[in-house]
């Protein structure tokens, strides 16, 4: 069956509508659950550990030094999720956010896929589709589209994945280092005890 002109126009708006609006449902959604992350790792809201806490962790995971790491990894979360649920600076939020959640893939890789089994199925899931995001874009209904998407536009987005993907592979390389190293230390250890 054929639509006229204006049929097409109101059917084509209302899509238009149903994905600005889906897109903002996944931004805030996704936003939400990383800045709550964050938080844990800079205030200690939410039961976590603070800064403190979760430097002391993350130096024992390999991420050296603990404290800035945790800050780094903090702001990434919280950060990106607060700019990803406004819809502002949506490559560059998307990017962090995922950058972020590629450390997190790094430390739980070795136990599986399953997040069950404490493997990495969520932090890539989260990644994932915070990278999606800011690939997309945000929609009609942020704070980008509002200010005619001066922090959105194409070289943003290439600079934000590549500086992202940079660093990431940074960090998780010095952590692949760190850990190494001290795997090395401990089978030194252990054989000088079995002597």
């Amino acid at each position: 069956m054929f639509l006229s002109l204006p049929a097409r126009l109101v059917r084509r708006t209302r899509l238009s509508v149903r994905k600005d609006v889906g897109l903002l449902a996944l931004r805030v959604g996704t936003g939400g659950v990383l800045f709550a992350h964050g938080a844990q790792k800079l205030f200690g809201w939410f039961g976590g550990h603070g800064l403190s806490g979760t430097g002391s962790a993350m130096e024992g995971m390999g991420f050296r030094p603990g404290r800035q790491s945790a800050l780094a990894a903090g702001l990434g979360e919280a950060g990106g999720g607060v700019l990803l649920a406004l819809g502002l600076a949506t490559p560059a939020a998307g990017a962090a956010a995922a950058g972020a959640m590629a450390g997190a893939v790094s430390v739980h890789a070795p136990a599986g896929f399953f997040a069950q089994s404490g493997g990495f199925e969520y932090p890539a899931f989260l990644g994932f589709v915070a990278a999606g995001i800011g690939l997309a874009g945000p929609g009609r209904f942020s704070v980008d589209h509002a200010t005619c998407h001066v922090l959105d536009r194409p070289w943003v987005v290439g600079l934000a994945f590549t500086g992202s993907a940079a660093a990431a592979a940074a960090v998780i390389g010095r952590r692949q280092a760190a850990t190494r190293e001290q795997g090395d230390a401990d089978s030194g250890s252990d054989a000088d005890a079995g002597e």
